[in-house]
């Protein structure tokens, strides 16, 4: 394993991961204007999605489609998503937040998964130094 390497797009995940949480919080409090309540689910539901999302950018070098996932993780991720969405939009334990908002974090999560796993693949070849020979 090159460790720089997998440290590097490890560190990238982690960078985006947490400006995307800060996007999404500033969408929720200044363009939204939620509720502190509705805003604990809105921000729960994102860190879920977006979380089981970087799995599978993760995974692998090269795009997310590039290696079938198993279907025990597949089932999983769905399940958990499933449970987590519905626990949001109808407020189980968790303020509701209704569909609408469910739907708009989704898609930011989507967004965000497909342009994440763009990068890395951009990454993995800028860090990629396999086939390079270094004099000492």
């Amino acid at each position: 394993w090159d460790m720089r390497t997998l440290l590097g797009i490890a560190t990238f995940l982690g960078i985006i991961g947490v400006f995307s949480s800060f996007g999404i919080l500033y969408i929720g409090t200044v363009v939204l204007k939620l509720d502190p309540l509705v805003l604990q689910s809105f921000i729960y539901l994102k860190l879920s999605v977006a979380g089981h999302l970087t799995v599978f950018v993760a995974r692998t070098k090269g795009p997310f489609w590039s290696v079938k996932p198993a279907k025990a993780l597949l089932f999983a991720v769905i399940i958990t998503q499933l449970i987590a969405t519905i626990i949001t939009v109808y407020g189980i334990l968790l303020p509701a937040m209704g569909w609408g908002l469910a739907l708009l974090v989704w898609g930011y999560a989507f967004a965000l998964f497909v342009v994440t796993d763009f990068a890395k693949v951009r990454l993995y070849r800028l860090l990629d130094h396999s086939g390079m020979k270094f004099k000492r």
